[in-house]
């Protein structure tokens, strides 16, 4: 028979390597030789020891005294540092422990799913973007893949690695080119966190805790409770059956795994929730794209929570709207995908300092990984490099206003234009639709008007009531403003969608 499953038995597992040695002092991973701090911040640095034991922390020309608590935790808090050479961390107990070739400058998080997680060895030009990748000042450090429902505080053999020919392959691919955009624009050193893990669901990386608080959910932990009644229900059974047997697997597997509420949050983000950061880029939603409705109000709890556990305030959070993918269409149809996309453009009118890397024009029908991760880390480094760091750069896509109907004709209006359209390849836009009151859509005719408005129309929609534009899973498009940016996909209309009761 399987092992019994359960939850203590996590905790042996992957509690083991974390074990306090009596006596020593130690810090999480999150803490290595070569890693970055925040520049101009408060860094918190914290780790375990015997309760009581007097710990001293120095860098540079500081020194921060304290002692660990009744259960051997104990933080410090460095004063803000500057840019300057590389630099050692010393802590001191019972034993020292001394970090060297530590830089500061800018760290961030780069999440999500498997997009994220794509490394460059896989991506476009990999010879030639690992020939040239001599970049000390750049950095980053790869976490596990571990989904538990217990805080995992640190992960053994994992540690921060500087940029090389020879390491670059193994750094996620967006994190890079968004850190290479920053390290060559600001010259500071660049420090990314990745822990991505591809196929992960939202809900995976929220405490399960700030999920229960909030009935609209409910639905959702219902189905896993279900599922973690019935594995321990199998576990306990004195015999099974093989049928019972690959249930008791399979449900295993998906509490093990990347789709558990609160499983990589306890497994993965709580080994350096905290850590100093100017902000996170996260590329996820492919894996909820099924509960589009339902990712208007979890993805911006996700952000929302990290947030305050975090700490920093309401740190900048940029993600990736997710690509064009699978087959194209010749006519219009409904699309989880776009109502998807649609969630995520809504989550920045929902909460401060957020934004979007708009990239429907550079996914593959044929590859849910498309392999262009440069145009990606690049613009997500507009968003950074205009509100973090002040640079005058257009960095936002166009997005849509509103509209006026005239006779069979919408009109439509945009902000966020900068100089002016660029139809790609012809001069025809394409990507547009239309319906009436019937709410059947069908392809539509676009012109551009001289003060930058777009008209559409349709002979067979007398009485225009909804324009949409890009609204498919792999919509055919061509419209960029003149840096380049590619229009937002949108949909005038607020009809019922196909996931709109998927909970």
């Amino acid at each position: 028979m399987l092992a019994p499953f359960t939850r203590s038995s996590f905790l042996l597992l992957f509690s083991a390597a974390c074990t306090l040695a009596q006596g020593e002092v130690t810090l999480p991973n999150i803490f290595s030789n070569s890693m970055v701090l925040q520049r101009d911040l408060v860094n918190p640095v914290w780790g375990k020891a015997d309760p009581g034991e007097s710990i001293t922390v120095r860098i540079a020309d500081q020194e921060k005294t304290t002692k660990a608590t009744g259960d051997g935790q104990w933080r410090v808090n460095l004063d803000p540092l500057s840019v300057g050479e590389p630099l050692e961390l010393i802590v001191s107990g019972t034993n020292e422990i001394r970090l060297t070739d530590i830089l500061v400058g800018e760290v961030w998080i780069c999440s999500g799913q498997s997009n994220m997680q794509w490394s460059v060895n896989s991506s476009n030009n990999v010879h030639l973007e690992k020939a040239s990748a001599n970049y000390p000042g750049i950095r980053m450090i790869n976490f596990p893949q571990v989904g538990v429902q217990e805080p995992v505080w640190t992960h053994e053999n994992r540690s921060w690695m500087v940029c090389t020919p020879d390491s670059v392959g193994s750094f996620s691919a967006v994190g890079y080119f968004f850190a290479r955009q920053l390290h060559q624009t600001l010259g500071v050193p660049v420090g990314m966190i990745n822990n991505a893990w591809g196929g992960s669901a939202c809900e995976a990386w929220i405490n399960r805790e700030t999920l229960a608080a909030d009935p609209q959910f409910a639905p959702l932990l219902d189905r896993w409770i279900a599922n973690e009644k019935r594995a321990e229900d199998l576990s306990a059974a004195s015999e099974l059956d093989e049928n019972q047997k690959k249930q008791l697997a399979g449900l295993s597997r998906q509490m093990r795994g990347n789709s558990r509420p609160g499983n990589i949050y306890n497994g993965v983000l709580k080994s350096h929730l905290g850590f100093g950061i100017r902000g996170a880029i996260w590329y996820q939603g492919e894996s909820n794209a099924g509960r589009a409705y339902q990712y208007r109000e979890l993805f911006p709890l996700m952000i929302s929570s990290w947030r305050k556990e975090w700490g920093q305030g309401e740190f900048p959070f940029y993600w990736v709207q997710l690509a064009d993918f699978m087959a194209e269409t010749s006519s219009p149809q409904d699309s989880a995908w776009a109502e998807l996309r649609e969630a995520q453009t809504m989550t920045m009118s929902e909460l401060p300092n957020t934004g979007q890397a708009v990239i429907i024009d550079i996914g593959e029908g044929k590859d849910i990984h498309p392999r262009n991760k440069v145009d990606v880390g690049m613009r997500l480094a507009r968003w950074a490099l205009a509100n973090e760091y002040q640079m005058t750069i257009p960095f936002r896509s166009p997005e849509y206003k509103s509209m006026e109907i005239s006779g069979n004709q919408a009109v439509l209006t945009f902000d966020f234009v900068d100089g002016g359209w660029r139809p790609f390849d012809s001069n025809e836009l394409q990507g547009f639709t239309i319906a009436g009151d019937d709410k059947t859509f069908v392809n539509a005719k676009a012109i551009l008007m001289k003060d930058g408005r777009i008209q559409v129309s349709a002979e067979s929609v007398a009485n225009p009531k909804s324009v949409r534009y890009a609204w498919a899973n792999n919509p055919i498009v061509n419209l960029y403003d003149g840096s380049d940016l590619p229009l937002t996909p949108f949909r005038t209309d607020d009809w019922s969608g196909v996931t709109e009761n998927q909970h």
